[in-house]
This record gives structure tokens, C-alpha cells and sequence, in this order.
């Protein structure tokens, strides 16, 4: 039997506290001065590193916040069992596909929960992940390992398929990630992963996600149709503006929200700390020595313009016609999980979500957190995975939610 003793520490001083602080100006703020006003218990900032494995580390955060908030300790999952079961299941529903359908490091929100409920949980220190000579989490190589494995299995040239194919994916898993642990010791009590999961004290069933588009009827559950969705996972689609509601109601409830958006755009300044949607300049918004300036740009000049920000600025009115224009043209796109933790206020009184990331703490202006405006949040929105106690009562049954 493989049997590992770890201990896990309690990181309580990385909690934040829910007391609403004042940002201090930094020079690299682009102007902006904010204070928190309500944040969520939490654990430290993460670093998913040069692993394409964001929708991992978001819900494993808010499985950790869950823990938190039922009066648990600040538990560090392991964010690589989740991922080695992923990438297995995964290559067991391409094979099955022949091929057909994405396979790489991306996954959906989904996938979190269900592996817990289906396969358990361990503690970041029973299974780091790291067995191929990294200090940090670099999956591009295993990436290109799988995908040559699944696509040679696929073109065996046998009537069957071998029984030894899943033997052999489980050896490279092994290889990069480690051996998984029958068993463990956490403060001198022996888990496995499924009994380890079971004492964490929480339901991730209870998990459920959001998106709002208008190709698909409101207050249905539809599939997003994103290449990391690879099991076709259905979300609940409500009007953008409920999209805020929900949000707002689980963060007054205590409950974390992972947000997943785009975050290519140009006013997503995440070296400053700030993630806006302005509003484009013309001349009738202008007058005087700003006037004259803004009519000797170039166009080029102009475009960039809208994005030289000191400060709050007018954003874009957002709508939901507008919102559903930039996904179905691809200027929205799927590209990054996050988690929202609290709310804030810039010097102007304008609201903001703080949001926690997963690209580490290391020389960023507010540790790994930063603030979304409300229009950056309406318009680049693709996804949202709550707590379904988090979500308005009305909103929940509309949606057939139970």
C-alpha cells in the first residue's frame, strides 16, 4: 500500500480581514485609490505558474473559501490531483470521440467539484504535482506527451483497442505529476482521498455555473460553447444584470465567486492593479486645449488614447445586445479564471470587485489581487461558478434551480 505522513499547517495569518482599508496611492496605480469594502475570508495567493490550469486553482480557491466560511481551518488543496484526473478522464472521452474534441491543459469550471465528488481531495503537501525535476508547475511538455499518446492510441492499427492503453497514460501521469497516495496522514490521521474530501465539511455539488448570452433562452441550462468545455457542462443563463445580482447577493453571504473572463483586453492593466472598459473619446465629449489635441491624433494615436488612463474615467454603458455582439464576433474570448472576493470603491465612489488571481504575489502592486469595474465585469463576463445558497431567491427560481 502507498501509504504518505504529511502535515498540514494552518495558514490563518494569510486570512484577509473583512475591515474595509483604504489602498494607498502607488505610482504604478495609474491614479486610482481604492478602498475595500467588504472581502471574504480567503487563503493566500497561488501560482498556477506556466500551467494553463486557472479554472483549477479559481475553484480550488473557493472550495478552500467554503471551508473557511463553515468555520474550518485554511486547508491548501492540491490543486494537481484535480488536474491528473482531469487530463485521464479527459483522454478516456477523446479516445471514445476518436479523436474528435479538445485535449490540453484547459478545462472547465465544472470540473473541480465533479472530481471531488467523484474521485475525493488531498492536501497540497500529499501531492504536490511535481516529479519531473520542476520547482514550479511547467506543463508543456506533458501536455505534448498526452496529446502524442491519445492521438497514437487513436490511430492503432488493431480491429480493438489494446487493454493496456489506460496502463500506459497512467504511467505518464505517474511519471510527471507522481503517484497518487492510497493513503496519507494529515495530523496523525490516515485518510484516503475520498475520505479526506468527506472531512473537509463541505458540499461542492452545491457549486453550480452562470453565463449570460442571448443565442441560447433565458432561465434554461445550456452549454457554453468554449473548447475547455469539454464535457459540454451546462450552465444557468440569466440576464446580464442578474449576473451582478448574483455576484453581490453571494458576497454579502460570504460566499467567493470564480469569474471567468476575458482578460485581453487593453483595459485589463493587471500590472496596475485594474481592469477597466472606458468609454471611447470623440469630439463632441471634448473641448478646449484637450480639443486640440485630440484633433492632431492619428487614428492609431486615438485608439490608444481611450486606453491612457490616470485615474477613474467614463466607461461604456453595457448592454446586453452589446455584450452578446463581442462574443459571437470573438472579440470576447475564454482566457482566464479568477475569483472575486470582495467589494471596493475607488476616490470617486465608483464600484469595483477585488478579485484574487492565480499569477502569484511576487512584485504586484496589491499582492495578486486587483479591482474590476462593474462595465469591465458586464462586458467580459463569459462564466460564473457560486454557491447556489449565494444566488437571489428569485433568481433561483426562475432559473430552475433547487
Amino acid at each position: 500500500m502507498n501509504t504518505k505522513v504529511i502535515s498540514v499547517a494552518v495558514c490563518a495569518a494569510a486570512v484577509l480581514s473583512a475591515a474595509a482599508q483604504p489602498t494607498p496611492a502607488k505610482p504604478d496605480s495609474l491614479g486610482f485609490v481604492f478602498t475595500d469594502v467588504l472581502v471574504i475570508p480567503t487563503n493566500s495567493v497561488k501560482s498556477q505558474d506556466a500551467a494553463g490550469t486557472c479554472w483549477c486553482y479559481s475553484v480550488t480557491s473557493q472550495l478552500e473559501d467554503e471551508i473557511l466560511k463553515n468555520g474550518g481551518p485554511a486547508v491548501d488543496l492540491s490543486e494537481m490531483f484535480t488536474v491528473r484526473h482531469v487530463y485521464a478522464d479527459k483522454a478516456a472521452r477523446y479516445i471514445r470521440l476518436g479523436g474528435e474534441g479538445n485535449f490540453g491543459q484547459g478545462g472547465a469550471l465544472s470540473d473541480v467539484p465533479d472530481v471531488f465528488v467523484t474521485y475525493g481531495a488531498l492536501p497540497e503537501s500529499a501531492y504536490p504535482g511535481l516529479n519531473y525535476g520542476e520547482e514550479t508547475h511547467i506543463h508543456s511538455e506533458l501536455e505534448a506527451v498526452l496529446k502524442a499518446y491519445v492521438d497514437a492510441v487513436n490511430k492503432h492499427p488493431n480491429r480493438r483497442l489494446s487493454t493496456a492503453w489506460k496502463q500506459g497514460l497512467e504511467g505518464i501521469l505517474d511519471a510527471y505529476l507522481g503517484k497518487v497516495p492510497e493513503t496519507f496522514e494529515v495530523n496523525g490521521k490516515t485518510y484516503t482521498p475520498k475520505s479526506y474530501a468527506e472531512s473537509l465539511g463541505i458540499n461542492p455539488a452545491e457549486i453550480v455555473p452562470f453565463t449570460s448570452f442571448t443565442h441560447h433562452p433565458f432561465y434554461t441550462q445550456v452549454p457554453l460553447e468554449l473548447a475547455d468545455n469539454w464535457m459540454w457542462e451546462r450552465s444557468y443563463n440569466v440576464p446580464m444584470q442578474e449576473l451582478k445580482e448574483i455576484v453581490d447577493n453571494a458576497l454579502d453571504k460570504g460566499y467567493s465567486v470564480v469569474w471567468g473572463a476575458d482578460v485581453s483586453e487593453p483595459g485589463f492593466k493587471w500590472r496596475n492593479g485594474v481592469a477597466l472598459f472606458p468609454a471611447e473619446k470623440d469630439e463632441a465629449s471634448l473641448e478646449g486645449t484637450e480639443l486640440s489635441r485630440w484633433v492632431a491624433l492619428t487614428p492609431a494615436e486615438r485608439a490608444r488614447e481611450r486606453y491612457n488612463i490616470n485615474g477613474p474615467v467614463k466607461e461604456v454603458d453595457v448592454t446586453q445586445e452589446m455584450r452578446q455582439t463581442m462574443f459571437d464576433r470573438q472579440e470576447t474570448t475564454e482566457d482566464h479564471a479568477m475569483v472575486i472576493v470582495g467589494k471596493a470603491v475607488d476616490q470617486k465612489g465608483n464600484p469595483y470587485y477585488k478579485v484574487k488571481n492565480s499569477w502569484g504575489d511576487a512584485g504586484h502592486i496589491y499582492g495578486g489581487y486587483f479591482y474590476v469595474s462593474v462595465p469591465y465585469f458586464l462586458a467580459k463576463t463569459i462564466s460564473l461558478s457560486v454557491n447556489k445558497n449565494g444566488v437571489p431567491a428569485e433568481i433561483a427560481k426562475k432559473s430552475g434551480l433547487k
